[in-house]
C-alpha cells in the first residue's frame, strides 16, 4: 500500500493566503509529481477542517469559486487516536462515514495556531511524522522574544531591544514610550512578537511615530517587540534544512532592498505593491527577483553569517527545515541574529534549486528528515509504570 502525505495548510492566521500557496505551489505539486499520494487539508479562517484533491487546485480559491468548494465539501472530523485519521461525513442515511489514514504529515501553516508550535503538539499527540520542526523549537522561533533571550543565552549577537505586553501600552502608553526612549536609539523597529511575512512591522525614525507604530503592532498580537535598527545594514537570510550532524544550508541570500524600504509583507509577496495603512513600512520592488542569490558580501561575512545561521538553529533545536534572517553592519562587519522562521514561505525553493537541490528533491528530502525524526522519538519512552494508582 502506498504511503498517504497530508499536506495541512490554510489556518486562523493573517498568514493564510500566503499558507495555500506555499502549500500547493512548493508542497502538493512536487509531491504529486514525485508519484506520492497526497490528500490536500485545508483549514479555513475560522479554523474549520476540509479536505479533498479540489483543495489542492489553486484556481479553487478564486472568490467565484471559492464559495462552491466549500458548499460542496462539508467539514472532516480529526481522529487522533492510533494515528492521523481524517473522516469524511457520510453521503447519505444508510452510509457509514469514509476514514482516511494519513502515514505523514506535511504541515505548511503559517503564523499563529499552526506554525507556532500548536499543530505540532496535536501531531505528536497523534504519533504520526511530520516535516519540520517539534513543538518547542516551533514555540520559541516563532515568538521574536524568547528567540532573542535564547540567542542571547548562547553570545549570539542581537541588536538591543525591549518588549512589553499590549495591555501594558494600552494602560500606560507614554511611560512605554518614555522608556523605549530612554534605553534604546532611533531608529526603531516595532514588531508583533509571534507573527511572519513582516506583518505588523514598523520603521520608526521619529518620536512621534512610535506610539502609532506599538499600536500596530498590538493589533496583531499580545506581546510587541521594540529593536534597535542596525545601521549600515545589509539584510541576509539563511535556509536550513536537516537536523544534527546532518545540515545542509542554501546559499545566503539577501533581499534586494533599501534600508529605508525594509523586507516587509508588499516587498515580499505582491507585485508593485503599496503599503497598507496596519501594514506599516514602505514597501519596493515586490514579488518577483527581490533578491540576490548567492549574497554578495565583502571579506568574510558570507562564511560568517553561515556560522551564526547554524549556531542559531542549533540553539533553538530547529529540525527538518527553518530560516534564520541576518543582519549586518557593513562598516562595523558585525553580524546579528534578528529572527527565525521555522516553516518558511515557498520553503525558499528558489534557494535551494540554486545550491543544486530541484523542488521535487527538496520535499522528498524533507519527509526523510521527518521520518528518522519520528523513530528518534520513539526510541524515548513516553510511559513509566510506579505502581502510584494501587494505593488509592
Amino acid at each position: 500500500m502506498s504511503e498517504r502525505i497530508g499536506v495541512i495548510f490554510g489556518g486562523r492566521s493573517t498568514e493564510h493566503d500566503i499558507s495555500i500557496v506555499s502549500a500547493i505551489a512548493n508542497v502538493v505539486k512536487p509531491l504529486k509529481v514525485a508519484g506520492k499520494e497526497v490528500l490536500p487539508i485545508y483549514i479555513d479562517k475560522k479554523g474549520v477542517w476540509r479536505a479533498g484533491e479540489e483543495f489542492g487546485i489553486i484556481e479553487n480559491y478564486r472568490l467565484a469559486n471559492f464559495s462552491r468548494l466549500l458548499e460542496k465539501n462539508k467539514p472532516v472530523a480529526v481522529d487522533i487516536n492510533d494515528g492521523l485519521k481524517i473522516v469524511f461525513s457520510a453521503k447519505g442515511a444508510l452510509a457509514k462515514p469514509r476514514v482516511v489514514k494519513i502515514d505523514m504529515v506535511f504541515p505548511v501553516m503559517h503564523g499563529t495556531n499552526g506554525e507556532d508550535g500548536s499543530l505540532m503538539g496535536l501531531l505528536q499527540m497523534a504519533d504520526v511524522p511530520f516535516v519540520g520542526c517539534r513543538m518547542e523549537a516551533s514555540a520559541v522561533a516563532m515568538n521574536k522574544i524568547l528567540a532573542k533571550e535564547v540567542a542571547v543565552a548562547n553570545n549570539i549577537p542581537t541588536s538591543k531591544f525591549l518588549h512589553y505586553t499590549s495591555s501594558r501600552f494600552r494602560g500606560e502608553p507614554e511611560v512605554v514610550i518614555e522608556e523605549i526612549l530612554e534605553k534604546l536609539e532611533l531608529p526603531l523597529f516595532v514588531k508583533p512578537a509571534h507573527l511572519g511575512s513582516s506583518i505588523g512591522i514598523t520603521r520608526v525614525d521619529k518620536r512621534e511615530d512610535l506610539g502609532n507604530a506599538i499600536d500596530v503592532a498590538a493589533y496583531y498580537d499580545d506581546r510587541v517587540i521594540v529593536e534597535e535598527a542596525v545601521q549600515n545594514l545589509i539584510e541576509v537570510t539563511v535556509p536550513i534544512i536537516g537536523q544534527g550532524d546532518d545540515l545542509m544550508l542554501a546559499n545566503v541570500e539577501k533581499p534586494l532592498t533599501k534600508a529605508e524600504d525594509f523586507f516587509d509583507f508588499e516587498t515580499k509577496y505582491m507585485k508593485g505593491g503599496k503599503s497598507s495603512k496596519r501594514g506599516g513600512g514602505k514597501g519596493a520592488g515586490g514579488s518577483q527577483g527581490y533578491s540576490e542569490v548567492p549574497a554578495k558580501l565583502p571579506g568574510k561575512l558570507y562564511q560568517r553569517s553561515e556560522e551564526i545561521a547554524r549556531r542559531v538553529y542549533e540553539a533553538i533545536g530547529c529540525q527538518g527545515i527553518a530560516r534564520v534572517d541576518l543582519l549586518i553592519d557593513s562598516k562595523g562587519g558585525l553580524i546579528y541574529f534578528n529572527e527565525v522562521n521555522p516553516m518558511p514561505g515557498g520553503l525558499y525553493a528558489h534557494n535551494f534549486a540554486k545550491s543544486g537541490i530541484n523542488n521535487v528533491d527538496l520535499v522528498l528530502k524533507l519527509l526523510e528528515f521527518a521520518r528518522r525524526d519520528f523513530e528518534a522519538r520513539r526510541v524515548v519512552s513516553s510511559t513509566f509504570e510506579s505502581g502510584y494508582l494501587e494505593q488509592f
